[in-house]
């Protein structure tokens, strides 16, 4: 199955950016068992590249991948660490070639139709389109599908649990979700079995036979 079929399958990517090892480990577990198949691990998330190695082992049905990637030495520690997919929140015409070349999507940042078609011109995997609640939400993708309903859309920044089905009917291909997936309240008590019923009930949602549109891109 490539990138984009996992996209379709899948629909969503958790975004973890842990302050800890432990507790990148709890929460990537959780979602893993709410049945989210696509985990990214910031690389600014407290020993992101162990905690990418030892996720591939203990969660072997998900993908697991980075994000924040800014740097060429930063791309060079992800790939060292077997990250399975990177996001950028920007377009690096040099990190795409390079991924592209060893066979690892790379999602770059973009925020204009310019910046997205650059991008996906560039062999981009599929375009981030960030900050996504900044730019007007659904209305933004519907707009931007419009002309450019070829390239595969990943909304974040902004995305949460009422408007991800929105984003996903508009024409995103997937969406990235962060701090809505993981309430203050379920990290601070641990409350690991709430966050993995969180990320079902997500991933139901958005279930083809549940969305009102439904965009191909393959």
């Amino acid at each position: 199955m490539n990138w984009l079929e996992r996209l379709e399958q899948q629909r969503v990517i958790a975004v973890i950016r842990a302050p800890s090892y432990r507790l990148g480990l709890q929460m990537a577990k959780a979602v893993a068992v709410g049945g989210i198949r696509l985990i990214e691990i910031t690389a600014d998330s407290d020993r992101a590249w162990d905690l990418i190695s030892e996720l591939q082992q203990e969660l072997p049905d998900c993908i697991i991948g980075t994000g924040t990637i800014l740097t060429n030495y930063q791309w060079s520690d992800a790939v060292s660490s077997g990250a399975q997919f990177m996001f950028s929140p920007h377009v690096d015409v040099g990190l795409i070639g390079k991924s592209r070349s060893i066979g690892i999507p790379m999602i770059p940042g973009a925020f204009s139709p310019t910046e997205i078609v650059t991008a996906w011109q560039a062999g981009a995997a599929s375009v981030k389109v960030f900050p996504i609640h900044s730019l007007g939400g659904a209305d933004y993708i519907r707009a931007i599908c419009s002309p450019l309903g070829q390239i595969p859309l990943i909304p974040t920044g902004g995305v949460n649990l009422l408007n991800a089905k929105d984003l996903i009917g508009a024409g995103a291909i997937a969406v990235g979700l962060a701090g809505s997936l993981f309430p203050k309240k379920c990290l601070e008590e641990e409350d690991w079995g709430l966050i993995a019923t969180i990320a079902q009930d997500l991933i139901e949602s958005l279930k083809p036979q549940v969305l009102s549109e439904k965009q191909s891109f393959y």
